[in-house]
């Protein structure tokens, strides 16, 4: 068993994405990815729309959230490894984080412009 767990918004496109791109490259299968969107709530560490509203991931048991979420799932990928070690240095994190930050604001219309160019 992983011991890295992963939720994500699967009712996001652009979280659909990106959780594919990255089942893909986890190829040991170190990520237990977790779709928060159909789980069950016992399955939930937190309150649902919490954890839907940013990232999140628990790394040897310790929960996560917004950049050092992603660096944890970086960390269990191999070809990503140097990204997630560099996300443990805090001013490099800090940096992340505020990235992350603008990220969210942003989202929204990101989703509607990613799901206009679905083809029907």
């Amino acid at each position: 068993m992983s011991n890295l767990i992963v939720w994500h918004d699967g009712g996001c496109p652009l979280c659909r994405r990106e959780i594919a791109l990255m089942r893909r490259l986890d190829r040991r299968g170190a990520i237990h990815f977790i779709d928060a969107t159909t789980t069950h709530e016992a399955a939930c560490p937190i309150d649902r729309a919490e954890l839907l509203a940013r990232f999140h991931a628990s790394e040897d048991d310790t929960l996560l959230s917004g950049a050092a979420a992603f660096g944890a799932m970086w960390r269990a990928i191999p070809l990503l490894r140097p990204f997630g070690l560099a996300a443990r240095v805090p001013v490099v994190l800090a940096v992340l984080e505020l990235g992350y930050r603008a990220f969210l604001r942003v989202r929204p219309r990101l989703q509607r412009l990613v799901a206009r160019a679905r083809p029907a």
